[in-house]
């Protein structure tokens, strides 16, 4: 049975839970079970006389504060612009990109209320300027405030699989299941993780994926997602170890982080800091990869702490290779290197090993249009806006603009079309060839795709000759 709590606190909010018999938070969503719910209700009484004094005090303290630093005025600013969004999203028709759109706006305004003052280095900003030495992330050090989940059958079942939508949860419910994914395919234990550890590190690698347009924590977790799904379609762990389980999983997780929205033809052509820190090769793969470790050394965060230094020094060199391999420049070189070696493939050859990797997280890391078209679709939408707001600042900065980020020019069955047909087709009928079984369930859906996008443009080519 589950229980539902009703809170209700003397204040205006109230809080509505649902939990089941030990107490954990049952995640309430269209695939819980049937269930005959036990009402339970509890009520918090009137605070004691120190209390109220107690109150007063805070109160005097905080009417300082509100004076000193003109909260009344901030309060105003935010409450304007949180209105502002809040009509967007009602004029936008709720459309899941406008509400993504929304709540990633709502993240910029938190982000820049708590850097007010800060500023940034470089035309570029990342969020981490590694020229401070010693400067380090803090994440939370208490136990995360997300809850505990109780996945459903039915959700632990499409979790392992590449139509699972992922526009219906929220960032709790998602660090939930990446959680539920490093328990369920042995990790925790592979690599003795304290299980708070594993935690604050996803609350800290969540708290670090910035409010981009596509490049955000939902596309983490779609990547980890889909590499979970591979993992269990393609029967890695039978033919891999569970060290080479934990490289896929945490690459997947870690591969953008503090993204900037802008890729690396921006960096280059416009010198930004991290260009210059990484010569021009791979600057923002390079910055994820050292963002992963800067968390990964915080002590609290360190799900590899248990693990001896020469595994562990293997481990990161391994993630490493991964996160880098998603640089879209050596794409050739890498599905290439694959070619020549998935005819003879030998999983007891490490060199073959780490190939098939790289070219798995390359598969996860561009998924996106194997899965069912309403869900795949917003995702365009969503990286198209990401390309135009790049195309837009490169214009005005009289940098170099690609045609396929430009707003006049690129259309959604343009911009999907040739990179269905030359990119993702070939690399995973080449993934194909090494697992049949991804045949129904990965490559068909990349053919019907590159096929509705055809027959789009046809109406479009259509109407424009009217």
């Amino acid at each position: 049975p589950y229980y539902l709590l009703l809170l209700f606190p003397l204040h205006r909010n109230t809080a509505i839970m649902m939990v089941d018999p030990e107490g954990a938070l049952v995640s309430i969503d269209p695939t819980m079970p049937t269930n005959s719910p036990k009402v339970v209700s509890f009520y918090l009484f009137a605070p004691t006389e120190k209390e109220d004094m107690f109150q007063n005090v805070l109160s005097q303290v905080a009417e300082q504060f509100s004076r000193a630093f003109r909260i009344n005025e901030l309060k105003t600013e935010v409450t304007n612009r949180l209105a502002m969004l809040e009509k967007r999203v009602e004029l936008e028709g709720l459309k899941v990109v406008e509400i993504e759109k929304c709540k990633n706006d709502l993240k910029k305004l938190r982000d820049e209320m708590t850097s007010r003052g800060g500023g940034r280095v470089g035309n570029c900003p990342c969020k981490y300027n590694f020229s401070d030495d010693g400067k380090k992330l803090n994440p939370r050090r208490d136990v995360p405030s997300y809850p505990k989940y109780t996945l459903s059958q039915e959700t632990i079942e499409a979790l392992k699989k590449p139509t699972f939508d992922v526009w219906h949860w929220e960032h709790n419910e998602m660090l939930s299941c990446l959680e539920y994914m490093y328990h369920d395919l042995g990790l925790v234990k592979e690599f003795n993780m304290n299980p708070i550890t594993l935690k604050r590190w996803l609350l800290g690698i969540q708290e670090n994926y910035r409010s981009n347009p596509f490049h955000n924590f939902r596309h983490c977790f779609c990547v980890s997602q889909m590499m979970y799904g591979m993992i269990n379609l393609c029967n890695l762990p039978e033919k891999m170890t569970l060290t080479d389980m934990g490289i896929l999983m945490t690459a997947a997780v870690c591969h953008d982080l503090d993204h900037p929205g802008y890729n690396n033809t921006y960096q280059i052509n416009a010198r930004t800091e991290l260009a210059v820190r990484y010569n021009d090769i791979s600057p923002l793969e390079n910055h994820h990869c050292a963002v992963a470790f800067q968390i990964l050394s915080l002590p609290e965060c360190n799900i590899f702490a248990n693990v001896e230094l020469e595994a562990y020094k293997q481990i990161r060199q391994a993630i490493i290779t991964l996160i880098l391999a998603t640089d879209m420049a050596r794409h050739g070189e890498i599905l290439d290197s694959f070619k020549h070696k998935v005819d003879s493939f030998d999983f007891t050859n490490e060199e073959h090993v780490t190939c098939l990797k790289m070219v798995l997280i390359k598969c996860c890391d561009i998924s996106n249009e194997v899965r069912p078209t309403e869900v795949a679709e917003p995702w365009v939408d969503c990286l198209l806006e990401e390309y135009f707001m790049q195309s837009d600042r490169e214009k005005t900065e009289g940098l170099p603009v690609a045609p396929f980020m430009d707003r006049d020019k690129v259309t959604k069955p343009t911009a999907q079309i040739g990179f269905i047909k030359f990119v993702l087709i070939p690399m995973f009928e080449t993934v194909l060839k090494l697992f049949p079984q991804i045949e129904e369930i990965m490559v068909q859906p990349l053919r019907d795709s590159r096929d509705h996008y055809e027959e789009l443009k046809q109406i479009d080519d259509a109407m424009t000759e009217v």
